[in-house]
């Protein structure tokens, strides 16, 4: 059984991975834009009813929101995952990724959670590779994305 401390550092890795993605793949734009699907999104993707076209945002705002959504796709894991501890580092970046970008309710009830929770985690992580659309159109973008994720997911370079 791993120490406490084995597990802060491997969790601190799998937040650090989670952000470079996240990060490489949202951008960071301080004025609000609409997504590809005219969804109102600041700084590094953030979403929500908080989000209102017109808004600028600071460099401290942006970290403190970044902070705060990738929270919600830990707690997430915590909540949906049966074991996301046991799970390596780069396997919860991509899933945090993953979640920060569809969603806790896709993530939760999505196959890639229940294959994970089976122990079938190379079968969880290929499940990242069928969430390429968006509003019905499959996006470039996402089909990029994706491809990063799941690499990280089975701890290959992207």
């Amino acid at each position: 059984m791993a120490s406490t401390k084995a597990k802060a550092v491997a969790g601190g890795g799998a937040l650090a991975l989670a952000i470079g993605i996240i990060t490489l793949f949202e951008g960071n734009v301080p004025d609000t834009y609409l997504d590809p699907i005219g969804i109102p999104t600041v700084c590094v993707g953030h979403t929500g009813s908080d989000v209102k076209m017109g808004q600028k945002k600071t460099a401290q705002e942006c970290k403190a929101l970044l902070s705060a959504d990738l929270q919600v796709a830990w707690e997430a894991q915590a909540r949906c995952l049966v074991n996301p501890e046991g799970l390596e580092p780069w396997t919860r970046a991509a899933f945090a990724s993953f979640t920060f970008n569809v969603g806790v309710d896709a993530f939760c009830r999505s196959t890639l959670v229940r294959l994970a929770n089976q122990g079938r985690i190379p079968e969880a992580c290929r499940e990242i590779l069928r969430w390429t659309k968006a509003a019905g159109k499959e996006l470039k973008g996402l089909i990029r994305r994706r491809e990063a994720e799941y690499r990280l997911c089975l701890g290959e370079a992207f």
